[in-house]
């Protein structure tokens, strides 16, 4: 048996706030949010992570 911890990619429904450095994937360089299409996600998982970036921005943990 390994001791390894597997690691798990996190889908945008599982995301939270805390996960700044995985949210900075749906936003551009300026802090736009990028849209669904761009994202391809459908659009319950964008109201996700739209609340989640905007959290991480409230709390000052994304800029």
């Amino acid at each position: 048996m390994s001791t390894e911890a597997k690691t798990q990619s996190l889908t945008p429904q599982e995301l939270d706030f805390t996960h700044a450095h995985i949210l900075a994937r749906y936003v551009t360089e300026t802090g736009k949010i990028i849209p669904a299409k761009m994202n391809r996600i459908n659009s319950k998982q964008q109201r996700k992570v739209k609340k989640a970036i905007r959290r991480a921005r409230n709390m000052r943990l994304m800029m």
